[in-house]
């Protein structure tokens, strides 16, 4: 298999922290330069159907795009450490944390920094208007995760999930535009930290 990558934006970064927590290195990491347009050629597009990264190419051809499909695919060939979920009610608890995570924090700042940060000009048609409404939208939305890790050491379960790893993961990205996360959110600094802390993230990174 080949992961098609890039360096530093979130839905990659998800994948290659899911792989790093599993273990995961026996797939080709193929990586792509956004900037130069590389996930426009005719070549990747004939793989993945769109110019989205990461995408997953198997070994039979079949190609995915999409993070979260990828890191369900991988799942099931590596199923430990779970990620997921164990049985139904855990696995339901995981996919709301999960969604909300992604739709309420992560998608709003990674728009708020799309469209606000001078390099990603070339990607993004930048707005200042959305970049600030996505930017507040998303630290409302962190009173949230905040309320849930006063009662819970991880968002979903009694363990790191893939809720976390795409909630950290989306507020992480922040730090491309210097966006400070309010001292008061003091589960959310302290959850965050953790996730700073594991193995997994420097291998994020390094990729």
């Amino acid at each position: 298999m080949k992961l098609y990558d890039t360096p530093l934006a979130p839905n990659p970064r998800r994948v290659r922290w899911f792989m790093a927590e599993k273990g995961i290195e026996d797939i080709e990491v193929v990586s792509l330069n956004l900037i130069e347009g590389t996930h426009k050629q005719p070549e990747y597009l004939a793989k993945a159907g769109l110019p989205n990264v990461p995408a997953l190419e198997m070994e039979d051809g079949t190609t995915i795009t999409e993070s979260i499909a990828i890191c369900r695919y991988l799942e099931a060939l590596y199923p430990e450490p779970n990620l997921f979920g164990r049985d139904p009610k855990e696995t339901a608890v995981i996919e709301m944390w999960m969604r909300r995570a992604e739709m309420m924090v992560a998608t709003p700042f990674m728009m708020g920094v799309r469209h606000s940060h001078p390099a990603l000009a070339a990607l993004e048609t930048q707005n200042p208007e959305i970049a600030e409404y996505n930017k507040a939208q998303g630290l409302r939305a962190l009173k949230v995760l905040d309320r849930r890790l006063a009662e819970a050491e991880w968002l979903a379960a009694d363990r790191l999930t893939i809720a976390d790893i795409v909630g950290f993961i989306g507020i992480d990205f922040t730090r491309m535009i210097k966006m400070v996360i309010p001292e008061d959110l003091q589960n959310v600094h302290r959850w965050a930290q953790a996730m700073r802390e594991r193995p997994a993230a420097k291998a994020a990174m390094r990729a």
